[in-house]
């Protein structure tokens, strides 16, 4: 397959959050690492990158739908609700018919929409308390993608992502082999040889002291927990008042 114009749309997941590329100091991510392979068989692919973090399913819909929809692009991703999922006021059958809308609008011009399941979180205790939410949503993304046409990149049945190192250090983003792993699946859905084999099993590794795991954990709601918690308490969103990183198609290279 080949596209011209690749425009990805949605939240951290999307705008590369945990993936610092260290050349620039600015998050890559799985969706430019796609754009990367798209471009090696398609040098004059455009794309842009309208995904902002902390964003919910309404924000994305007002904010980034129109807005890739009017760059008239032959593909686009779109990968949203997972921040909604994490309130306790979510309902996945409200999500899913908000979500369909969009993937129509995004596909009423030809093109190829490309939608994500969420990952299995059991590697994050406390985002696991929302295990079932996600299940449901993820099911009601299945069928939306099976109705509508769309290109599916099912997370879930990522084990790979489900281990702790997949992950950055606030176990919730991926990290730069997670998102590797990522890119490799989408590459695989596309029909792109993908770079690496996203089934690799990770290494085995020595089992982590019963003292030094509960270290860990302290640092991390320490560190993330609970800003992330304040924010929530305060109303507050780290993508507040920030740009898309990739506003406008443009050549990858």
């Amino acid at each position: 397959m080949s596209w011209s114009t690749f425009v990805a749309v949605g939240d951290s997941f999307t705008e590369g959050i945990g993936d610092v590329d260290p050349r620039t100091g600015v998050e890559r991510g799985w969706a430019d690492r796609v754009a990367e392979a798209l471009a090696a068989h398609s040098p004059d692919l455009r794309y842009a990158n309208l995904a902002v973090r902390g964003q919910l399913l309404d924000q994305i819909v007002a904010t980034q739908v129109e807005a890739a929809h009017a760059m008239t692009p032959d593909l686009v991703s779109l990968c949203a609700a997972g921040n909604d999922l994490l309130r306790p006021s979510a309902r996945p059958a409200d999500l899913a018919r908000r979500l369909d809308a969009a993937v129509v609008r995004l596909g009423d011009q030809g093109a190829d929409v490309l939608m994500f399941t969420g990952f299995n979180t059991r590697a994050t205790p406390v985002v696991d308390l929302v295990g079932r939410r996600l299940a449901t949503m993820n099911e009601h993304i299945r069928e939306i993608a099976h109705r509508r046409g769309a290109r599916l990149v099912d997370l879930w049945e990522m084990d790979t992502l489900a281990d702790l190192r997949a992950r950055a250090d606030d176990r919730l983003h991926l990290n730069p082999e997670g998102h590797r792993r990522v890119a490799a699946r989408v590459c695989e859905v596309l029909g792109v040889p993908p770079e690496v084999d996203w089934r690799d099993p990770w290494p085995p590794v020595a089992p982590t002291p019963w003292v030094r795991r509960r270290e860990e954990d302290l640092r991390w709601a320490r560190e993330h927990l609970l800003p992330w918690v304040s924010r929530r308490v305060h109303g507050r969103s780290t993508g507040d008042g920030r740009p898309p990183k990739r506003p406008e198609p443009a050549p990858v290279r």
